[in-house]
């Protein structure tokens, strides 16, 4: 199916007051996402340079130790990069599928506002506490067989 150019105009921001999910707020958030990947991906090139630059073969322990520290936190958020963008691609397959926008779990309209805060949401909020509640009884349920309470 090809896809429809959709021209937005400037300054929009969804509203309320429109159909839910319209071409015009899947462009928009589709505009987000793709800007936020980009981002990402900029940020993480530096992160490489940053990384080829750093020197290891510090003769001070002190240095030394601070460097790796210094090392395995950019990886780690290198990796948290490379999941939310991950992330970020399912979200646009969602908008291409038709798919955005919605609870994966209910059907129903995940809202404006949370997509705004989070352009990756998969779940309503409603849905999202529901699983957080489970996962918080699961884990409390785990504490107490570990005999910790």
């Amino acid at each position: 199916m090809p896809m429809t150019v959709v021209i937005l105009p400037e300054g929009y921001k969804p509203s309320e007051n429109e159909e839910y999910m319209n071409p015009n707020q899947l462009e928009y958030f589709r505009r987000k996402l793709i800007d936020w990947k980009e981002s990402l991906l900029k940020e993480s090139e530096e992160t490489i340079d940053n990384l080829k630059e750093e020197n290891l073969a510090v003769p001070d322990m002190n240095d030394r130790a601070s460097a790796e520290t210094d090392r395995s936190f950019e990886l780690r958020t290198r990796d948290r990069m490379r999941k939310l963008i991950y992330k970020i691609n399912e979200a646009l397959a969602r908008i291409d599928d038709g798919s955005y926008g919605y609870c994966e779990e209910t059907g129903e309209p995940i809202g404006l506002g949370r997509l705004e805060a989070r352009p990756i949401a998969t779940l309503s909020i409603e849905a999202q506490e529901r699983h957080e509640r489970l996962e918080k009884t699961k884990s409390d349920d785990a504490d107490d067989l570990d005999g910790r309470e």
